[in-house]
């Protein structure tokens, strides 16, 4: 993987890390972000090598402080706007994922920062960790899925309550509503997700992607549906065997 600007990535094992590398800016989100990030997922799919990333950000102050407004907000032409999001869906590319993804959270976990961690399956915050969707206080609103994942995890009722009155939770709230899994010392950030990281990569890595995949994809059916889908891909496993 060739050296980018945005972000640092690096593979150490069976597990890919993958660094916001933007600490001047609280690791906000550009466009030069959203480019080098759609190649990395790329790679973070297409490579068997890797079984499990985790995604921080650099810089002791934030995971992401939000999208770049300097940049988002100097609206392209709509053909070039819409030519852009067709040729690199990345929230798309995100969710369709079928590997174990870590968000290991610290500072500002802000707008488009919040939109990453909910992109990841487990989430890990540092007790510093502050969290906030602000876009309606900016005039805009969550443009990379922030409305529809949010709810997805905590509730529609507390959902609506931070997105619309912009308020910012901290991290032992976010633990209480779900949004996180664990609460950890500062230090304890990186460890606890690598320790995660090493146990979901020393399982069968067809059976971790099938799980994922019957859970995710099962949340979005009926409960008879779920139930069919578990039994088609518990079967394809035996069949692997």
């Amino acid at each position: 993987m060739s050296e980018f600007e945005t972000i640092i990535y690096h593979k150490q094992n069976d597990i890919a890390y993958v660094t916001l590398n933007r600490p001047h800016a609280l690791n906000a989100y550009n466009l030069k972000m959203r480019d080098e990030l759609y190649q990395v997922l790329g790679a973070i799919k297409d490579d068997p090598g890797v079984r499990v990333a985790i995604f921080r950000g650099a810089g002791e102050r934030a995971f992401c402080a939000g999208a770049d407004l300097t940049e988002f907000l100097t609206a392209p032409s709509p053909i070039i706007a819409r030519q852009a999001r067709w040729e690199r869906d990345i929230w798309g590319l995100f969710l369709s994922l079928t590997k174990p993804l870590i968000a290991a959270l610290h500072g500002y976990v802000l707008g488009s920062g919040i939109e990453i961690a909910l992109c990841c399956d487990i989430r890990l915050a540092s007790e510093d960790a502050q969290f906030g969707l602000p876009e309606p206080g900016l005039g805009i609103i969550p443009a990379a899925g922030g409305s529809q994942t949010l709810p997805r995890v905590i509730g529609g009722a507390k959902a609506l309550e931070i997105l619309l009155s912009g308020r910012w939770i901290k991290a032992d709230e976010a633990h209480c509503l779900r949004l996180v899994n664990r609460v950890v010392p500062r230090k304890e950030l990186l460890p606890q997700a690598e320790r995660l990281a090493r146990r979901i990569a020393g399982f069968e890595p067809v059976a971790v992607s099938y799980a994922k995949q019957a859970m995710v994809r099962g949340l979005d059916l009926s409960l008879e549906q779920g139930l069919e889908l578990e039994a088609k891909l518990a079967d394809f496993i035996i069949r692997l065997h």
